[in-house]
């Protein structure tokens, strides 16, 4: 008997002004959009400042640093492709720069996270052509 297909996990849409988002992860860095007008930096990649409307972007790498602002631990009913990564952890984690950013937290000890945890970008590939960015617990001294 043949055992049943697990899907394979999505991957994320590249579009125009995403791509640079995924080419630089694909180095190991992490790169959000800051506008020229208002200066200030955000995440997700857009066509136009969510602040204050302006077209006028660049990019700009980012720390890497923060801390967990929120997140939940997926311990069942996982959409299928997943079932296998259960426990994992989606969280939203504030980067130094003041920017959010929706991930996965990348932890053995899920229980042990909590609101205002530091956290530190780490870069994970998935296939050929991508590379995740997540976040691990900072060790703290």
């Amino acid at each position: 008997m043949e055992a049943p297909r697990v899907p394979s996990k999505p991957l994320p849409q590249v579009t125009p002004w995403s791509a640079p988002f995924w080419e630089a992860a694909k180095r190991g860095e992490l790169k959000v959009q800051k506008c020229r007008d208002c200066g200030k930096p955000f995440f997700y990649p857009r066509i136009a400042c969510p602040h204050c409307f302006s077209e006028d972007l660049e990019w700009v790498r980012v720390s890497g640093r923060g801390k967990i602002y929120s997140f939940s631990v997926v311990l069942n009913y996982a959409p299928s492709a997943f079932a296998g990564d259960v426990p994992y952890v989606v969280a939203i984690v504030e980067l130094e720069e003041g920017l959010r950013m929706l991930t996965n937290i990348v932890t053995d000890k899920p229980e042990s996270l909590r609101c205002e945890m530091p956290v530190e970008v780490i870069f994970e590939p998935v296939s050929e052509d991508f590379v995740l960015p997540k976040f691990r617990p900072v060790e703290e001294a």
